[in-house]
């Protein structure tokens, strides 16, 4: 296709041809209720011209008779100009004026008319137009007196023609308009065609181009970037889960065989097989636990949860879980306390509640102190995991603060990604999911995954947009059950 071709297919040289017709077709009619209007007002001007003539002949005949009339006819015919004079006997012969012949019937009838008509002098055989006014005088002479209609011919001309240039002046000026937006808007879009054609190639760091105007071009282009930027992130997570997958599962899996190897290599009894299955299987729900993580990060960052969401109090969630986790950090040597009080949330139960276990899972990990302090009272202080739920504003905050070691600042955007574990030793069992799947179920419900410093320990907090309002069954449960604090 020619580059002509292209750019007479463009959506934007379309929609110009069609503002330009509408353009054309109202400037055509303006022109035209103009000229409409000037041969009125010009017709009007002649009528009251004519019939003021008309009461004056009148006026003569009845005081002069037909021998003055006929002599002020033909004083005012000889007048250059386009007034015309007839004066005729009842059988139709000229008495006076300056009309040779006028259309036939013309004096036959009285009042307004226009008609064709050759002045006496005319050598030419081109009729004229006029307008007349026939009336009847006494004795059944007739009089005519009109105007000729050259000069209401020529100004219709005029504004005709003018008219006629006009238009073409606009189709002219709005087709080169129309190529000019069209050629600046095809550049624009090849540019991005060519960005898409170098993604679509496999360099998903291309970029579309951005403008200075903030037209809807660079709207549209900064949006397809914002995705791309997110389609990147996501492949680019993508490659790096499959690498952590084949690092961090490898070794798991390899082990598992091993060990089954190993039972049928050395197990003699039947002791010996049952505990080289048990070991087997603990090792098979380890691996179990790591892909139903995966997949219920999946599922978050896909969407696919939107549809479990309801109406429920955080308190409730922040409760389940202390009761939930608590003989376990008690068996850790931690203690696990609760602070929460009512909190609406609209959303999904299943993986708030998940992603506020993960983060009590890690702190009793990980959140031992180093060295206890001095003192029976700063110890036990240091040995508390704290669960807050609570709103804040618009916010419903749900945290956990332990006072171990903590995320160095740096190391806090690393944390959150999929098989990150930052104990370099990986001696404490877990898959480094756990901070991904809270900040996959944050990013769900349109919240996110804070972490910050507890001087000493680590503050993990989802923050999520609060509901509108607590139900009204959420709200009596709340009212009737104590919210339980240390």
């Amino acid at each position: 296709m020619t580059a002509f071709g292209k750019l007479i297919r463009t959506t934007a040289f379309r929609l110009t041809l069609v503002y330009l017709a509408l353009f054309a077709l109202f400037a055509a009619s303006l022109l035209g209720y103009f000229a409409w209007n000037t041969r009125r007002l010009i017709t009007e001007q002649i009528s009251t011209t004519v019939t003021a003539e008309i009461s004056e002949m009148i006026d003569i005949y009845s005081r002069r008779g037909l021998h003055g009339l006929g002599l002020t006819i033909e004083s005012r015919a000889l007048r250059p100009g386009a007034n015309l004079y007839l004066v005729t006997t009842p059988t139709g012969q000229a008495i006076a004026g300056n009309v040779g012949s006028l259309a036939p019937g013309v004096m036959g009838s009285s009042g307004w008319s226009e008609t064709f008509y050759r002045r006496f002098d005319d050598r030419g055989e081109e009729n004229h137009r006029a307008l007349v006014y026939v009336t009847q005088l006494s004795n059944g002479f007739r009089l005519l007196i009109g105007r000729d209609l050259e000069e209401r011919r020529r100004m219709f001309g005029i504004v005709a023609k003018a008219a006629q240039w006009s238009v073409l002046v606009v189709v002219v000026l709005g087709i080169g308009g129309g190529i000019f937006v069209a050629r600046r808007v095809l550049r624009r879009i090849d540019a991005m065609t060519g960005t898409t054609r170098r993604i679509m190639a496999g360099d998903l760091s291309g970029r579309l181009p951005v403008g200075r105007s903030g037209d809807e071009l660079d709207r549209l282009a900064e949006n397809l970037n914002a995705m791309l930027e997110r389609i990147e992130a996501l492949m680019t997570g993508l490659k790096e889960v499959s690498d952590n997958i084949a690092h961090d599962l490898k070794t798991p899996l390899t082990r598992l065989r091993n060990r089954a190897e190993e039972a049928l290599a050395k197990s003699r009894t039947e002791g010996e097989y049952r505990s080289a299955l048990e070991r087997t299987i603990e090792e098979s729900d380890g691996l179990i636990r790591t892909f139903n993580a995966l997949l219920m990060i999946a599922r978050a960052e896909s969407g696919q949860a939107r549809g479990d969401m309801v109406d429920f109090d955080a308190a409730e969630v922040a409760n389940g879980i202390h009761e939930l986790y608590e003989p376990l950090a008690e068996d850790d040597g931690m203690v696990l306390r609760v602070k929460a009080v009512a909190a609406p949330l609209h959303g999904n139960r299943e993986l708030i509640s998940q992603a506020l276990a993960n983060l009590v899972e890690n702190a009793i990990k990980y959140g031992k102190p180093a060295a206890l302090p001095l003192g029976a009272e700063a110890a036990a202080v240091s040995k508390e995991i704290w669960i807050e739920a609570r709103r804040q504003g618009d916010q419903v905050l749900l945290s956990v603060t332990d006072r171990g070691p903590g995320i160095p600042e740096t190391e806090r955007k690393h944390a959150v990604e999929r098989f990150v574990r930052l104990e370099a030793s990986r001696t404490l069992p877990g898959s480094g999911l756990g901070l991904s799947l809270a900040s996959a179920v944050a990013t769900l419900h349109g919240g996110e995954l804070r972490l910050s410093d507890a001087n000493p320990g680590l503050v993990a907090t989802l923050l999520l947009p609060a509901a509108a309002g607590l139900p009204a069954r959420l709200a009596a449960q709340t009212a009737d059950v104590p919210q339980k604090a240390a």
